[in-house]
């Protein structure tokens, strides 16, 4: 047993699951779909069970594909969205078991956060975990943080939380577990870090109304253009092959429009890694960078990079006229 870190700071005593070599996400994802029926949705409870894999070292040369795919450079530190890349296993494998409340089939990645304590050399030895947090109620069904943890002996070095939501025709409570998220009232997209909103006429940055989504809202219609970017058809077959997500709403048109998406969507976490690629020059040693996925982006299409002006501060990728938000981001230094 050990002690999990809930979000409100107190430990829970929860099982430590240790893994040998990371997870299939391909074979997960099979089980996942096929345990999906019958899960207790909202009125379940999520598994008290950190997975935890040691002695992690760095696949340099699917390393060197991430960067040239994301568009950064391959250097003596990893990219922090390279962190989460080596968390997403863990994750698919937690979600997969029959433990887990909610059916992977439904789960829409709404945003991730991520703290850089400390930059992570290449050769540094890693601990990896990860473990669900934070079951809540949200107006569209039911939202779960799926929280991500890199050390480098006893040293916690980076920090992920990546945020699901789960939708249901009768948005649930926890407490009372008075409605169960099976219940889709839309069609289901599978889990993968990506598609967000896309079934929703208002971003959830924008309509959740927090101080970071005003912001970027305000920023989208008068910010500056940092960069324009063709993201080309394969994007979702590139992105997969250095990620390990090979979700189908990615893959094709074909296969995309089985989950209901008219072409091919792109990661939403490869637009995340491409805007923290473009702005790495000025990004500090230590930071906290949040990101809202609003509208997907289809393949291929064409895309802008929007800031507000500061070293670092809010951040957006829109279409090109600024009017359909695709991702809002916010970073932060911590010291």
């Amino acid at each position: 047993m050990g002690d999990l870190p809930t979000a409100s700071g107190v430990p829970r005593d929860v099982d430590v699951e240790l893994l040998s070599e990371p997870p299939s996400i391909g074979a997960a994802f099979a089980r996942g779909i096929a345990t999906g029926l019958g899960r207790p949705g909202a009125r379940g409870s999520l598994p008290a069970r950190r997975l935890v894999m040691t002695g992690v070292r760095q696949d340099l040369d699917r390393l060197s594909d991430f960067c040239a795919v994301t568009g950064g450079l391959l250097a003596d530190t990893v990219p922090a969205t390279w962190l989460h890349v080596l968390t997403f296993p863990l994750q698919v494998r937690l979600m997969a078991a029959r433990d887990f409340p909610f059916p992977m089939l439904g789960m829409v990645h709404v945003s991730n956060r991520m703290t850089v304590h400390r930059p992570v050399r290449v050769e540094e030895e890693l601990t990896v975990s990860t473990w669900a947090d934070s079951l809540a109620p949200h107006r569209k069904g039911s939202t779960v943080d799926l929280v991500g943890e890199v050390r480098v002996a006893d040293e916690v070095v980076w920090e992920g939380r990546s945020t699901y939501l789960v939708r249901s025709s009768t948005p649930p409570s926890v407490a009372d577990g008075s409605s169960d998220a099976d219940r889709s009232s839309t069609p289901p997209s599978v889990a993968d870090g990506s598609s967000d909103a896309d079934r929703s006429s208002t971003p959830p940055s924008v309509a959740d109304g927090s101080p970071e989504a005003d912001r970027a809202t305000q920023m989208v219609v008068g910010g500056r253009q940092v960069a324009l970017w063709r993201v080309p058809a394969d994007l979702g077959r590139s992105y997969a092959r250095v990620s390990g997500d090979a979700n189908p709403i990615h893959l094709s048109a074909l296969s995309a429009k089985a989950f209901g998406f008219p072409r091919a969507i792109a990661h939403g976490m490869w637009t995340h890694a491409r805007v923290l690629a473009a702005v790495q020059p000025r990004l500090p040693e230590s930071y906290d960078v949040s990101a809202s996925f609003a509208k997907p982006i289809l393949l291929p299409s064409t895309v802008v990079l929007r800031s507000d002006g500061a070293a670092h501060g809010a951040l957006a990728v829109t279409d090109r006229e600024g009017s359909r938000l695709h991702v809002s981001m916010q970073v932060s230094g911590l010291r």
